[in-house]
C-alpha cells in the first residue's frame, strides 16, 4: 500500500511541474500583446498616434499652409507686358515709358503686409480713364460704372468709380511706376496701389488690365 501511494504521490508532482511548465510561458505571451479594451473600473489604453505620411502633407490646402508660415510671401508672376485699358469699345495702352511722360503724383503708404512705409510714385488711374471716356465728376447712373483690375498672375480686384475719383472719394489710387525713388522690379513694371485702406488687398502687382463695365 505505501509502495503504491508513494507512486501515486510521484506522479501527481509530475503532473503539477508539467501544467506549471506550460501555463508559465502562456502567461507571458499574454501579458506582452497590447490591450484593445479597458479594464473595469479603469482608463482605457489607446495607441500612440502615428505621425501623418508625405501624401497628407501633400494634401493640406495651400492657404492652410500660408496661414502657417510666411503668409505673405508669392511666387514670381508670369513676366507682365503693357497695360490696356478699355471702356465702352474703346482701349488705349501704357507701358512703363509711356507712362513716364504723364505728370505724377507721389503718394506714401503703410504696407500691412511687410509692415513698412513705401512711397509710390505714377499716374492716378482716374487720369488714364478720362482719356476713354470715363466721367471723372460723375453722377447718377455714372455710378453704376465698375473697374476690374488684373494682374498677369489672373488676381482681379473691383474698385467702384466712386472710389477712384478724387471729386468723390479722398483715397488715391495710383498706376505705380516706381517704389521708393526706383523703378519697381518684382511687382512691375507697372503696379496697382491705393490710399486709405487697412492692408493691401485690393493693390494688383505686374498690372496688365484695367477694363471699365457698368451695371445693369
Amino acid at each position: 500500500m505505501r509502495g503504491l501511494r508513494s507512486l501515486t504521490v510521484l506522479r501527481l508532482r509530475s503532473l503539477a511541474v508539467l501544467l506549471v511548465a506550460v501555463a508559465i510561458p502562456a502567461m507571458a505571451a499574454a501579458q506582452s500583446e497590447p490591450s484593445s479594451t479597458a479594464p473595469a473600473g479603469g482608463n482605457q489604453v489607446q495607441a500612440a498616434p502615428t505621425a501623418p505620411s508625405q501624401n497628407q502633407h501633400d494634401q493640406m490646402p495651400m492657404g492652410d499652409m500660408g496661414r502657417s508660415g510666411d503668409m505673405h510671401t508669392h511666387k514670381p508672376a508670369p513676366t507682365a507686358g503693357p497695360l490696356v485699358i478699355t471702356f465702352a469699345g474703346k482701349s488705349a495702352t501704357w507701358t512703363a515709358a509711356t507712362l513716364a511722360a504723364m505728370p505724377h503724383t507721389t503718394v506714401s503708404v503703410y504696407n500691412e503686409h511687410t509692415k513698412a512705409n513705401e512711397t509710390y510714385a505714377g499716374v492716378a488711374l482716374i487720369e488714364l480713364l478720362i482719356k476713354l471716356g470715363v466721367p471723372d465728376k460723375p453722377h447718377g447712373k455714372q455710378f453704376q460704372i465698375y473697374l476690374v483690375a488684373a494682374g498677369s498672375d489672373g488676381y482681379e480686384v473691383v474698385y467702384s468709380l466712386g472710389e477712384i475719383t478724387p471729386d468723390v472719394h479722398d483715397a488715391t489710387v495710383l498706376v505705380a511706376d516706381s517704389e521708393n525713388g526706383k523703378p519697381i522690379a518684382e511687382d512691375g513694371p507697372l503696379k496697382l496701389v491705393a490710399t486709405g485702406e487697412k492692408r493691401p488687398a485690393r493693390w494688383v502687382r505686374n498690372l496688365v488690365a484695367v477694363k471699365a463695365l457698368t451695371a445693369e
